[in-house]
């Protein structure tokens, strides 16, 4: 079944070619479309201060980051969790700019544009003309918005994960009940213990009426 994974960035301003550097990452796997639990979260050191405008948006001051790991300490862990699964992001061409950008300073491979996802584009198609932020966006598909008083990482990537489900389809968009290795739980039924069968047994005029339904059938697949 299909891996993706959704990631957000937070920043500590709009363009990473004039020095601003990434702060917060959070990604969150998806399979066949839906959360399975797993993710990853980190804080970053952006070794730099943190404009004020920034923090009125995300919430994060430089003191919040002081001690945390620098962005190519965690490199190899982010490379790792998100592998080669096509990478889901609202504006994601600003977090792919970004995240390049660290790993090129940091002397890592860079993420190939053909893996990007954007769910604003999605967005933009399902909906032209119309509001497309996270904000407008969890508002048109009923998801709660009560806990996003800033723009936090891992906060949005849950959020963005309810979007992206109904942007593809809704929650039932696939038959598909289990996962083809197993590992997703299955949709199971117990019926009740004490359980009667009741056997309908076709009157004469029921199986009479059946049958001279069944003979004006055009070319049945059974007979096929």
């Amino acid at each position: 079944m299909k891996r993706s994974i959704l990631f957000d960035t937070e920043t500590t301003g709009l363009d990473p070619a004039t020095g601003d550097r990434v702060i917060e990452i959070a990604a969150l796997e998806l399979v066949g479309d839906l959360p399975t639990g797993r993710n990853f979260h980190t804080l970053i050191d952006p070794e730099r201060d943190v404009p004020e405008e920034a923090s009125r948006v995300h919430g994060f001051t430089r003191a919040d980051l002081e001690g945390k790991p620098k962005f190519a300490e965690i490199a190899d862990d982010f490379l790792a969790f998100v592998g080669d699964a096509p990478l889901i992001a609202h504006n994601a061409r600003f977090d792919f700019g970004f995240m390049n950008a660290e790993l090129k300073r940091a002397g890592k491979k860079t993420l190939g544009l053909d893996r990007m996802v954007d769910t604003l584009d999605m967005a933009r198609e399902r909906f032209p003309g119309m509001p497309n932020s996270l904000d407008a966006l969890c508002r048109r598909f009923g998801v709660d918005l009560s806990a996003r008083t800033t723009h936090n990482a891992l906060l949005d990537c849950k959020l963005l994960a309810d979007v992206y489900v109904e942007l593809m389809g809704g929650r039932q968009h696939g038959l598909g009940l289990m996962a083809e290795d197993g590992q997703l739980p299955s949709v199971m039924y117990e019926g009740p213990v004490n359980r009667k069968a009741v056997r309908v047994q076709p009157t004469a005029e029921e199986l009479a009426a059946h049958a001279a339904f069944v003979a004006g059938l055009k070319e049945p697949i059974w007979e096929l």
